[in-house]
């Protein structure tokens, strides 16, 4: 089986060949259901080499394949090759499978697009990119795939490119924001893969980690931070978060996608893969941690102001993904891992539930204020946006909370503080789901031309939702002791947890979280539903924070002041003087000059002869009067 494993690369790589050469005259239906397809044979393929990693002892699940001969410049050499182990066996799963669903349902979503085959050109070609970086066996092969999904994110993002309105400005932007944004990153993942070779001279993951201790110390915590910084531009944690909301720009299932599944999970996946240089930097891990706790946090303050649909859902994102950072940064790779995955259930079948009310109201409006009673014209959407709402908020016994309580365990045995601001979050995350829900599918409808027009969605874009509602609802058991537990499953790949919680303080902490997700969730509804005076007046403490918040903390608006306006005055001032006036200024006087030179002898030579005689008679003089000053 493992010796087929390139298989997985192939298919979406022939799906986006294929309808790229051919697709005009296929037609729409057979290419979305050709890059569909691709998809799916790619998930496939990953359900095989599950199995294959399974019939495997434990210590052997761990098979490198070699594809062919890479890179080989003098010393350096680096080969192309697949690590097929139990973290990237799981990575492919999610990826493949959520992105077969997402696939299935843009089918239906982007039906009326003039574009609709470049779309899904693009759309396989981030799959086939993503599963490049989650399955190369080295860092530089992975650095491909890390460059590819950056590519693929901006032409996906900026799909509608043609666009412009008052929330997302002009919609190329958006994609050249996230493009630029993560450069900053991507920069930070090349200095680490210099120094990494430089020290050890290879970089190939198994070598790379089984020699980490032969890394000087100094050199350990340069990488570390230099992989934190990579990580913090590909999976929006502060201070490199502010493309992600940008980004709702482009279609939903791009959305659903990419900023929810797959290629925002690529920092932590990262972590997680090289584990053993976090546990030998703890100024680096304790860097991770903080990063995340503090991002999980500003990013549920923020959602809670949003009126944008889709953006209450990207804060939210870049929320539950600092939950992801902090539970790697303490140590709880797998829980950071277990979370990944169950986020990339609830929070994909978010955003096609909110692609749906988008689809299903006339000019796609997302503001929640607008809204109002759809439950009443949308019943099934509503069902599936409360199940994953339910999941978000880590309510008892659904998928998110049995995640999101092994992160909050791990970090209470780490840092009581760290706890006390993730828990704070997880009220935050339950009230914020619940405003949604609440405000979209409950109360009276607040624009009648809407809700008169308001319609459900066609099966095809419900169906895939209901396979991510399933898996949202049991995705906690993928952790739970039966046969094997994902945490136990991890383990050869990131290692053993380092934290044994005592089963009473696991069981009270336990009830803490889901009395911090009722909590939550009842005060949303008293304040959206009730509108009951002491759950206003409790929300409005927070009142002198709202106008904070609505701004995103001011940070975009410290770039545009610190970075992006004097950037630009430079660029306009190198345009305008040193290009224009300087460079141009210098070829135009050159150019001038041998104008005026070739006027002042074009006066001499006039073709009289009695003028070239007066020239030959002034040339010997001036002989003859040289060779007379000489003697």
């Amino acid at each position: 089986m493992f010796t087929v494993a390139w298989l997985i690369f192939l298919f979406p790589a022939l799906g986006a060949l294929v309808n790229m050469l051919f697709g005009d005259r296929l037609g729409k239906n057979a290419i979305g259901w050709i890059a569909s397809g691709a998809i799916v044979a790619s998930f496939g393929v990953a359900v095989a080499l599950f199995f294959g990693l399974m019939g495997l002892d434990e210590h052997d699940r761990a098979v490198v394949i070699p594809l062919w001969e890479w890179i080989t410049i003098g010393g350096f050499s680096v080969g192309a090759a697949m690590l097929i182990d139990t973290l990237s066996v799981t990575m492919a799963l999610v990826v493949t499978g959520v992105g077969a669903l997402i696939h299935i349902y843009a089918t239906g979503y982007m039906h009326d697009e003039p574009r609709f085959q470049r779309f899904f050109v693009y759309l396989n070609f981030f799959v086939f990119s993503m599963l490049i970086l989650i399955l190369s066996d080295n860092f530089l092969g992975m650095f491909v795939g890390w460059e590819g999904v950056g590519l693929a994110s901006y032409l996906l993002i900026g799909f509608y490119f043609d666009r412009e309105d008052e929330t997302y400005g002009a919609y190329a932007d958006a994609g050249k924001k996230a493009f630029i944004v993560n450069r900053v990153g991507d920069f930070g993942m090349m200095l680490a893969i210099m120094a990494i070779w430089t020290s050890l001279g290879t970089l190939q993951f198994q070598e790379v980690l089984a020699n980490v201790d032969l890394i000087a110390q100094g050199t350990l915590v340069f990488i570390g931070l230099m992989l934190l910084l990579a990580a913090t531009g590909k999976s929006a944690q502060l201070p490199l978060f502010v493309w992600l909301p940008d980004a709702m720009a482009g279609p939903t299932p791009v959305s659903a996608l990419i900023h929810a599944a797959t290629m925002v999970t690529a920092g932590i996946y990262m972590i997680a893969r090289t584990s053993v240089i976090w546990e030998a930097t703890p100024l680096a891990s304790e860097s991770v941690a903080w990063i995340g706790a503090l991002t999980a946090l500003l990013g549920a303050t923020i959602a809670v102001v949003q009126v944008d649909l889709k953006k209450i859902l990207a804060y939210s994102t870049i929320s539950q993904l600092g939950y992801m950072m902090l539970g790697v940064g303490v140590g709880a790779y797998a829980f950071g891992i277990f979370h990944l995955v169950t986020h990339a259930f609830f929070k994909a079948l978010l955003f096609l539930a909110a692609g749906n009310v988008m689809h299903g109201l006339p000019g796609g409006v997302l503001d929640i204020r607008k809204m109002g009673n759809l439950r009443a014209k949308m019943g099934t959407t509503y069902l599936l946006f409360l199940i994953g709402s339910l999941a978000l908020a880590g309510f008892p016994l659904m998928s998110g909370f049995f995640s999101k309580d092994g992160i909050l365990l791990n970090v209470f045995l780490h840092s009581p503080f760290l706890y006390a601001i993730g828990l704070f979050t997880a009220l935050l995350t339950a009230f914020y789901s619940f405003r949604a829900v609440f405000m979209v599918f409950w109360g009276k409808e607040r624009d009648h031309h809407l809700w008169d027009h308001a319609h459900e969605s066609p099966s095809v874009m419900t169906r895939p939702l209901w396979v991510l509602a399933g898996l949202s609802v049991v995705g906690g058991l993928l952790n739970l002791p039966f046969i094997l537990t994902l945490e136990h499953w991890l383990e050869p790949a990131i290692g053993a947890s380092r934290y044994y919680p005592d089963p009473v303080v696991e069981w009270i902490l336990l009830f803490v979280s889901a009395g911090i997700s009722v909590a939550g969730i009842g005060l949303a509804y008293f304040r959206y539903v009730k509108g009951a005076g002491w759950a206003t007046s409790l929300t409005n403490v927070f009142k002198p924070l709202e106008g904070v918040a609505q701004h995103k903390w001011y940070i975009d608006d410290l770039y545009n002041a610190g970075i992006v306006r004097p950037l630009r005055w430079v660029g306009l001032w190198s345009a305008s003087v040193v290009d224009k006036r300087t460079i141009d200024g210098a070829v135009n006087r050159f150019g001038s000059a041998h104008l005026i030179l070739g006027n002042a002898l074009r006066r001499v030579h006039n073709g009289l002869v009695p003028t070239y005689a007066l020239s030959l008679f002034v040339g010997v003089v001036v002989v003859v009067v040289y060779f007379v000053m000489a003697i």
